[in-house]
């Protein structure tokens, strides 16, 4: 925890400590506190995917559980969105979109007028974009926070939501994310909007990829069909640090330009680095200042999802729509290595959606058709394979030696991590469709489907 930090959280907390005491044992409950605070931070889920952006849970998770089994609380959500859940000490944030879904006709073909995506489009009329904040022990809604009321609404994808992009939450800062409509800074403590920023571009299908944060920035991508880039902003003031245009892309139709993926950071080759896969690309940034790295030509994907993971100098990727590779990359090069470094590739059921999971020397995907795969680490040898049944969006989660699937169907499939065989731990359904990637804080599962968020605990 930065000294920043601390003393925000003594800020946040003083109200926790007996005025009564003598100024140095108030001081001392204080850090004793701010102690205790390093390790709810350590253990929370500040970001889409958890700590460390890869879908590795610090904690276990429950196994089992149903609408009338295992449910500590479920609260109904106003509006819809797709962001994961993030928590710090007794907060849990998401973001969400109220729409009025009133446009006409011709509305909706003047914003779909030549889109490949035209007839699985949807456009609200009117659109309020919020940050909800809700007591991680009892579920009650605290907060209700609105971020952005744009009049120029652009039409999303069936399967998409305004309020996809998930948040990243710290230390009595929250930082939102809605692709075109704007990126915020909101105090966590009062609720204060303490700034606004506004990037626009053509997602074509709504917004999707989530921020993160290095240092003292807040790090996005804006890979549009008209423009495509990555950006840091200054996260105390939200503005620009600096800003790196993406390699040339081959293909000159819009649709094939546009991307959805979050960076991942990681260290490897003796520096710090930020992967994230494009059309027709994946970069690695130095993180500081957007100076280009190493590039890799990955074929001709194209609107990418998955969020890369990476381990012992190696990035693992989706190359996306429309003939999805899972792709293996060292990142120890620089300049175009797409010669040099791409090092395995796979088709094994490839995802275009879910994000995959490394587990120690085996990678696990699930496709968006629901067939899980286990490969080793060369990306050529098969563990296994396993039909789950369904649709799959969100992505799986590491928890307690088990892995966790979860469909767009309100079910989840738990399988053993460590079994040859995906042994089926077991299975749970839950009303409502399951869009989001959820989160997992001291033994406990927050899930959001299309209408509420869940508490489960055993």
């Amino acid at each position: 925890m930065e000294w920043g930090q601390l003393a925000l959280y003594l800020a946040e907390h003083s109200a926790n400590v007996s005025p009564g005491m003598p100024a140095m044992l108030r001081l001392l409950a204080a850090v004793c506190l701010a102690s205790s605070a390093i390790l709810s931070h350590a253990a929370g889920w500040p970001e889409f995917r958890g700590p460390g952006g890869q879908g590795h849970s610090p904690s276990p998770a429950p196994t089992t559980w149903s609408e009338t089994e295992n449910v500590v609380w479920k609260t109904d959500l106003p509006g819809r969105g797709w962001s994961s859940p993030v928590i710090r000490g007794n907060q849990i944030w998401v973001t969400s979109a109220i729409e009025k879904l009133g446009a006409t006709e011709d509305q909706l073909a003047s914003k779909t007028d030549g889109l490949m995506t035209a007839k699985n489009s949807e456009l609200a009329s009117s659109l309020s974009l919020q940050a909800l904040c809700l007591d991680k022990r009892t579920g009650e809604l605290r907060r209700q926070v609105e971020l952005f009321t744009p009049s120029d609404i652009d039409v999303i994808h069936s399967l998409n939501s305004y309020a996809s992009p998930t948040p990243v939450v710290e230390a009595g800062r929250l930082y939102c994310h809605f692709g075109t409509y704007g990126n915020a800074c909101v105090d966590t403590t009062t609720g204060e909007v303490l700034w606004r920023r506004v990037l626009p571009v053509k997602h074509y299908v709504g917004p999707g990829s989530s921020p993160v944060l290095y240092e003292d920035l807040m790090v996005l991508t804006y890979d549009g069909a008209n423009v495509q880039f990555v950006t840091a902003l200054d996260k105390r003031t939200g503005e620009t640090v600096w800003r790196t245009d993406r390699p040339a892309i081959r293909s000159k139709e819009p649709d094939f330009r546009k991307s959805y993926c979050t960076p991942v950071v990681f260290h490897a080759a003796g520096r710090d680095q930020l992967a994230v896969t494009g059309a027709q690309w994946i970069v690695s940034y130095n993180p500081r200042n957007g100076e280009e790295l190493w590039r890799a030509d990955h074929g001709d994907g194209f609107s990418v999802v998955p969020r890369p993971v990476a381990a012992d100098g190696i990035v693992y990727f989706s190359s996306g729509f429309t003939s999805p590779e899972i792709i293996a990359v060292r990142a120890d090069g620089s300049g175009d290595v797409t010669s040099t470094h791409l090092i395995a590739r796979s088709r094994h059921q490839a995802p275009t959606m879910p994000s995959p999971l490394l587990i120690g020397d085996r990678l696990l995907t699930v496709s968006d058709k629901g067939v899980g795969v286990c490969l080793d680490l060369s990306l050529e040898n098969l563990v296994w394979r396993k039909r789950m049944g369904g649709n799959y969006s969100a992505s799986p989660l590491l928890a307690g030696g088990l892995v966790y699937f979860f469909n767009q169907e309100g079910l989840t499939t738990v399988l053993d991590a460590k079994s040859d065989e995906a042994r089926t731990v077991s299975q749970n359904q839950l009303d409502g469709a399951i869009m989001a990637t959820p989160a997992v804080d001291d033994g406990r599962l927050y899930l959001r489907t299309d209408q509420s968020l869940y508490c489960l605990g055993e």
